[in-house]
């Protein structure tokens, strides 16, 4: 007669394994779900609602005192294209952001690869270079205001030592943007020089051995070793400083109020706050908001295609 067929042994314990993994598993989920929360609530209620109430005040006729609204198609985009001051505005910050991303990016590379030789004290030059970056920036451009003043500034006290007459930089048209652009770039140059300091110190060591025993200079190892690897850290520096650009506005509002003598300083964002604050018209703050959001878009793209990194999230 043929044994009775005893299931394994280990059967059981399988089962109960399996389903204490299942268990651990379901908790292991429920507590990424509720670390996670916090932050998509924060994401929804301070980015997602905005970012959505902009999309369609920009289409309607707010009016935020009588609490009125209505549909109003494409007429705030018309409006303001037909604004020769909001034109003014684009322009300005076109021309402080062509000014101020590549001299900044080239300054910091430049920084960066001084400052990742064996120097001495190098560590209080990296601190000193990102001091700027961690500074309020309305502190900043107060001590700016002193420095560009006519009478008793810095930069003019230094060109009179060689008898140079100095402008009046922030009350000239001529000279405000210069002035709020060398204030900018001076600032930027911190975290972007840390940015590429990161990226230099991940580039092997042995590529410029090579390099050098081929009798590759420094010059040519640094265009052809260290600017290529510094590709993905270009296009991240080049996309946040191009997103900066567009959005700067304590600077301006500082140094130069009111748009600056004859808007010579007036930027797309210092345009948005006098609709929205000012005028208290939002819908066309909504609309100027979405041309700004175009903006960043397409320089974004551009950006990706110019530095050809499709492989960068």
């Amino acid at each position: 007669m043929a044994a009775p067929a005893v299931a394994p042994p280990t059967a059981r314990p399988a089962v109960g394994a399996h389903r204490r993994r299942r268990s651990l598993g379901g908790d292991r989920r429920r507590a990424a779900y509720l670390m996670l929360a916090p932050a998509v609530l924060h994401l929804a209620w301070w980015i997602g609602i905005p970012t959505v109430a902009t999309f369609v005040l920009a289409f309607t006729r707010y009016d935020i005192l009588a609490g009125t609204m209505s549909w109003a198609g494409l007429d705030n985009f018309v409006a303001i294209f037909r604004d020769p001051l909001w034109w003014k505005a684009i322009g300005n910050t076109v021309v402080y952001t062509f000014f101020t991303v590549p001299v900044a990016m080239a300054v910091a590379v430049v920084i960066a690869v001084l400052l990742n030789t064996k120097l001495r004290a190098r560590a209080w030059y990296r601190t000193a270079v990102f001091m700027p970056h961690i500074t309020a920036t309305v502190a900043i451009a107060l001590v700016w205001m002193w420095m560009f003043e006519p009478n008793i500034g810095l930069f003019n006290w230094v060109l009179s030592l060689f008898g140079v007459r100095g402008p009046a930089w922030t009350s000239d048209p001529a000279w405000a943007m210069t002035s709020v652009i060398l204030m900018s770039v001076w600032k930027g140059i911190g975290l972007k020089m840390v940015i590429y300091l990161a990226a230099l110190q991940g580039i092997p060591s042995d590529l410029y051995e090579a390099a050098e025993i081929d009798g590759a200079g420094p010059v040519r190892r640094f265009f052809a070793i260290t600017l290529p690897l510094l590709g993905p850290a270009t296009f991240f520096v080049l996309v946040i400083s191009l997103i900066d650009s567009f959005q700067v506005f304590e600077q301006f509002y500082v140094l130069t109020p009111e748009g600056g003598p004859a808007n010579a300083t007036t930027v797309m964002t210092y345009e948005i706050y006098k609709s929205a604050f000012q005028r208290f018209d939002m819908s066309t703050a909504s609309a100027q908001s979405m041309v700004l959001f175009a903006f960043l878009l397409v320089l974004t793209i551009v950006g990706r295609r110019f530095t050809g990194r499709d492989d960068v999230a």
